[in-house]
């Protein structure tokens, strides 16, 4: 939340304002200290401190006693001691250091006051740095005896531990979720029975959410009750539960698998100490990275096929002694071609990678996962090749990634094209329509087809930050064909599973939200109920506009998720991992199994494995906490520019109502930065709309600047030091990720200012013929954009086995019909002839794929038919990269006489080796 719209009175619900939120309020303490020990208004610091003192409670440091000493300064009147003891925990906050200096949990500058006592055998015993959790512990004592209690669980701290961790205590049932929510450095949670439900403070949205969970007595706030809100709420925090009744019994009940371990309340913490430490081990450890490490301390002789290995032939060398002084030693000595030796084989893991992979498919949610190393493109192939064959028909979003159609290619699969909602005037597209792929379903059951439509492969999130409700899309696709695969490249949205709020957008949240849904018996009766609603022979135009109930007896779940982890983790360029949840995946692992030997490298880089080793671990121990960071970030970057009266003359982040169409926005949500908006109406809008805006990626204006896009990003990249990814005619893509700073905020922020400022000037000092130029470049930019082309069809002679309804294609043969010269021929865009024919005919037939960038998708495929639309587009494009377009040669084709040539498919040729349905 915005410093503007900041409630009079400190509120704990309100979950906009994450890590800098909590850095902003203590700088503004101190501010207020400062002013006061001037002799100022001593009321502001007071109120100051109020507010800080309640979201405090849920965090470590500086805890109950330091926090003790800054009321005590306060209600004494001393403005001096305030001051100091105000910088020195910020200091430290903002270090990060009290996770390593005793120092810092002292009440005075010396650091020999209450830290003894405060922080026993806590540094100091250890030459090696130990990593510094939390843990949260609700318990039903009252506030006067948690000091004491956090003394005892201080206690349990030795000089053997790896790790280090802080108790935050609670009292209630709020209070423990609000602290799950705004303390990202916890990583255990000990639920003790007979805590209450409501908390202390003023929470009236979260009192609304609760009671939407149907939270509304004391008798409500059991420890199993809380301890799934927690799991659903941050599903990598390991949960104990402190049982006073029969332990036995909890232990045997099924909802208790959300814990780790159930303890008997009065027993011995040691045990209890020791399983939170174990517990956040066991998500330390990295397999593969761990042995790598191991292995590169190891003497080895290598006589094998990889000289860089150990580094002799670097660091002996006069010539390329430099690489091995700019990379460092251990990058040679983790090279190696073996697969024995404690490493092991990514094209068959059964060591170190096995292990690796599996803590990663626990990390993501999935049954399963693969590790990549060389990029989602090819975690598509694979996927798409795995599960299609010959003959199978996919529904596939035209405006996704090249790798899927060329996916379709390898695989002989049929693509039926479906189309995503444009946006002309920013020369974008968004995603496709739900009831667009319902009609594609229904137009397939009337042709007598449904059992050949094997898979739906769209794209969540696009480019440009629109995500799919995947859950409703699943649901009502599986209402329509309960076994239905589905397929979600993610490359941009790894990070999303790490995240309260965008977890049920991604397409293995969903899956495992549909999961436990089909366990529920109620979900039977909702599907009966509906049925009965619709009767025997609904309409397409009935069901079209309902929202479709699945038989949850009939469904076999199927999904795969693709992600980046290199675009949103800590992974190294092309590190990739496919994430599976298949109920059937049994009859294709033997599929996917060839899918990997097919794309993967025999020589994948060590390196990169590891790096996606360590990618799992940084995100299950500190994932939540980044992502919100990233989130933060791109809020303060959407107020900076559009509340900044110089820089929102010219540039503007579009907000949610501009990128996603008010259809598709159920719940009139409008943008994240709107008056009024809260978690409350967020999670309403994540939880119901159609499409949704991820907050993270943040389209930027600059056409009414008088710049396009790519000229935009070379002025960014060229004079400033800012780099960015994508573009459109009159956009550029901003992106906050889990590396970006508030730093990195101020520097962009500046340099808009200064260039919305040499546009200022410039039209200014002009005159008239400054500012008409600069209005027609403004209006040939964000008025005068070309109509984006939809697919057109595949020609008749790549549809020998099509349905009457719909327009799936081979493009297969399409694209080896580019394979024969003699059967292909140029002619360039702006040749008289490419007019006469779109007149007269013959027709126009892409002979390959055509992909502008931007906007980076195929206008084009091979076997399709060209439209007037689609040349106006490529006439009117001023971009410079446009794959498989040759300006001087012109567009290629294939040639009428060829066309007749083409074979066609046999109706109903199914593969030798078929991807199960």
């Amino acid at each position: 939340m915005s410093k503007d719209t900041k409630p009079a009175q400190k509120r704990i619900d309100q979950f906009f304002s994450g890590p800098g939120g909590r850095a902003d309020d203590w700088r503004d303490l101190v501010e207020a200290a400062k002013a006061w020990a001037r002799g100022g208004d001593r009321a502001k610091y007071d109120a100051a401190l109020a507010d800080l003192s309640v979201t405090e409670e849920f965090h470590g440091y500086p805890g109950l006693q330091l926090m003790g000493a800054l009321r005590e300064a306060a209600a004494t009147g001393d403005a001096s001691t305030s001051l100091a003891l105000a910088t020195r925990l910020t200091q430290a906050l903002t270090t990060r250091s009290f996770r390593q200096h005793a120092g810092d949990w002292s009440v005075n500058d010396e650091g020999n006051g209450e830290a003894p006592d405060l922080a026993p055998q806590m540094f100091g015993q250890h030459t090696a740095r130990r990593p510094y959790f939390e843990t949260l512990i609700v318990t039903g004592l009252s506030a006067s005896n948690w000091p004491a209690l956090a003394n005892e669980w201080r206690k349990l701290r030795r000089p053997v531990d790896a790790f280090v961790y802080e108790p935050v205590i609670v009292g209630s049932l709020e209070d423990a979720f609000c602290a799950t929510i705004l303390n990202p450095n916890l990583a255990a949670v000990v639920i003790n029975e007979g805590f209450g439900l409501r908390s202390r403070h003023d929470a009236p949205v979260l009192r609304s959410m609760t009671a939407t969970a149907g939270l509304n007595d004391e008798s409500d706030a059991s420890a199993l009750r809380l301890a799934h809100i927690i799991k659903r709420v941050r599903p990598e925090l390991d949960i104990y539960l402190m049982s006073n009744r029969d332990v036995e019994a909890m232990a045997g009940n099924p909802e208790a698998n959300v814990a780790r371990r159930i303890f008997y309340s009065i027993e011995d913490l040691l045990e209890l100490h020791l399983s939170i430490l174990e517990g956040v081990q066991d998500r330390y450890d990295t397999p593969f990275f761990d042995n790598l490490k191991k292995y590169a301390q190891r003497p080895i002789g290598t006589f094998h096929a990889l000289p860089i290995a150990r580094g002799k032939s670097v660091f002996k060398s006069d010539w390329i002694r430099d690489m091995g002084e700019f990379y460092g030693l251990n990058l040679f000595l983790a090279e190696s071609s073996a697969t024995t030796g404690g490493l092991d084989s990514l094209l068959e893991p059964t060591g170190n990678i096995k292990k690796a992979q599996d803590k990663a498919a626990r990390a993501l949610g999935a049954d399963r996962v693969f590790f990549v190393t060389n990029g989602t493109s090819t975690s598509n192939k694979m996927a798409v090749q795995a599960l299609l064959g010959p003959g199978d028909i996919a529904i596939v979003d035209r405006n996704c990634h090249k790798s899927h159609h060329y996916g379709m290619v390898l695989a002989g699969a049929q693509p039926l094209y479906v189309e995503a909602f444009p946006m002309t005037e920013y020369s974008m597209y968004g995603a496709v329509p739900l009831k667009t792929i319902k009609q594609a379903l229904l137009n397939a059951k009337a042709d007598g087809r449904l059992d050949r439509v094997k898979l739906l492969d769209l794209t969540n999130c696009t480019f440009d930050g629109h995500i799919y409700n995947t859950r409703r899309v699943m649901e009502e696709c599986l209402a329509i064909k309960p076994d239905l695969i589905f397929l979600w490249d993610e490359a941009w949205f790894g990070f999303a599973r790490f995240s309260p709020f965008l977890r049920r957008r991604t397409g293995m949240g969903a899956a495992n939200e549909i999961e436990a849904w089909m366990h529920d018996p109620k979900s039977v009766a909702a599907y009966e109920k509906q049925q009965a609603e619709l009767g025997k022979n609904p309409s397409d135009e009935v069901l079209l506009k309902t929202r479709l109930i699945p038989d949850p007896r009939q469904i076999r779940l199927r999904v795969y998720q693709t992600n980046s982890t290199h675009k949103s983790m800590s992974a190294i360029r092309q590190g990739s991992m496919l994430a599976v949840k298949d109920v059937e995946f049994h009859r294709v692992e033997q599929q996917f199994k060839e899918a990997v030997f097919t794309h993967a490298s025999t020589s994948p880089n060590q390196q990169l494995i590891a790096s996606l080793d360590v990618s799992r671990r940084q995100m299950e121990l500190e994932g939540y906490g980044l992502v919100a960071n990233a989130m933060e970030i791109a809020l303060a970057i959407r107020q900076a520019v559009n509340n900044n009266p110089l820089i929102s003359k010219y540039f503007r982040v579009l907000g949610a109502d501009a990128m996603v169409p008010a259809q598709y926005r159920q719940s009139g949500f409008t943008d994240y930065l709107a008056a009024g908006v809260n978690w409350a109406n967020t999670l309403k809008s994540l939880d119901d709309d159609e499409f949704c805006l991820d907050p993270t990626r943040m389209t930027l204006v600059c056409g009414t600047a008088g710049y396009d896009g790519t000229q935009f990003k070379g002025i960014l990249a060229s004079e400033y030091n800012i780099q960015i990814n994508k573009t459109s005619r009159n956009s550029v893509l901003l992106q906050s990720n889990i590396n970006n700073t508030r730093s990195d905020v101020a520097h962009l922020v500046r340099v808009l200012a200064e260039i919305a400022g040499e546009v200022d000037r410039g039209l200014a000092q002009g005159g008239a013929n400054a500012k008409k130029t600069f209005e027609a470049r403004v209006n040939s930019l964000m008025k005068d954009v070309p109509d984006l082309p939809n697919f057109s069809h595949f020609h008749p002679s790549f549809r020998g086995d099509a349905g009457a309804k719909t327009n799936e294609g081979d493009i297969r043969s399409g694209f080896y019909a580019a394979y024969d010269a003699a059967g292909c021929e140029h002619i360039r865009l702006n040749d008289p002839e490419i007019d006469r024919r779109l007149k007269a005919g013959p027709e126009l037939v892409s002979a390959n794929f055509v992909i502008p960038y931007p906007p980076g998708f195929p206008i084009m495929v091979p076997g399709q038919v060209i439209t007037q639309e689609t040349i106006d587009f490529m006439r009117k494009l001023d971009v410079k990269e446009i794959h498989g377009y040759d300006a001087k040669e012109g567009l290629k084709l294939v040639r009428t006489e060829a066309l007749a040539k083409i074979g066609r498919p046999k109706p109903g040729a199914q593969p030798k080796l078929k991807a199960a349905s």
